[in-house]
């Protein structure tokens, strides 16, 4: 693995969770552009991809979202993060549909990996407004600087092993169809 955990959140010199947040979904924008230059080294972007969009994932739903549902003053902040966990769990489908295309250099693949990119972007879009806006009005500047803290070490724990590997996103895929996340 390269130096992804000291990439996006891992950059910064702060602790404040919406923007470790933002900075990761700043990296997964590169990485998403990265992929789609057919002269760049696509199934090892591929695989950088893959792990931060799943190691993020989890430790947004291991650490943060269960915070910022507790602290939610209103019934449609609460909503927008059950809405962030079933968006995650297309993500991952999504993102396994690109991984076991095999040929990165296909009109499969960039088929794929164009609807891949367009559900990244709109959980991105939606989750900086709907979550990370009110999460800045509702939780305190130490609660939320706290909270980085511990996304941090999940994030890092996460991307310290291969969460993006195809099996793992396989069981993952399973697991959010069983839960009712996704449809069958």
């Amino acid at each position: 693995m390269s130096n992804l955990v000291e990439r996006g959140a891992g950059s910064l010199d702060a602790s404040e969770v919406t923007e470790l947040i933002l900075a990761d979904h700043a990296e997964m924008e590169r990485l998403l552009r990265r992929l789609r230059d057919d002269r760049q080294d696509r199934e090892a972007v591929l695989r950088e991809l893959a792990d931060l969009l799943v190691g993020h994932a989890e430790a947004e739903e291991d650490v943060v979202y269960p915070t910022l549902e507790r602290k939610a003053d209103d019934e449609e902040t609460e909503e927008e993060v059950a809405h962030g966990e079933e968006e995650h769990a297309e993500i991952n489908e999504a993102l396994l549909a690109v991984l076991e295309v095999g040929d990165v250099s296909g009109e499969e693949f960039d088929e794929r990996l164009e609807e891949l990119g367009e559900m990244v972007h709109h959980h991105l879009s939606e989750e900086e407004r709907n979550v990370l806006n009110p999460a800045r009005d509702n939780v305190s500047p130490q609660k939320r600087a706290a909270l980085g803290e511990k996304f941090l070490e999940a994030r890092e724990g996460l991307l310290a092993g291969s969460p993006g590997d195809v099996d793992k996103v396989r069981t993952l895929v399973e697991k959010a169809r069983q839960d009712g996340l996704l449809d069958d």
